[in-house]
């Protein structure tokens, strides 16, 4: 039997891409956080990923952890692939689907 997918089309319910991309940002410290892994793109980064975990912003300025998902989803996956990191290449791939 297969599995059911949610159509994000359709519904966005049953579908928890804030959780998820707030996940993906966890995986995504594990590289940048390291200087030994960062580097000056990903140092920008961090600053916008700081904005945007201090809040909602302003009208019309709406920060989170999925836009910045949305925005640099290429950047993000060669991250992961450099590392061979298959679990958040996996839950890249989720989000992409479901939220992006």
């Amino acid at each position: 039997m297969a599995v059911k997918k949610t159509d994000r089309y359709v519904t966005f319910k049953g579908i928890n891409g804030n959780d998820n991309s707030r996940l993906l940002m966890g995986f995504l410290r594990r590289y940048i956080d390291d200087p030994a892994t960062s580097n000056p793109f990903w140092e920008k980064f961090k600053d916008k990923l700081t904005l945007a975990s201090s809040g909602p912003g302003t009208p019309g300025n709406r920060r989170d952890e999925l836009l910045l998902v949305h925005s640099y989803i290429n950047n993000i996956r060669e991250l992961f692939e450099d590392h061979n990191d298959q679990e958040a290449l996996v839950l890249l791939q989720q989000v992409e689907e479901e939220s992006c």
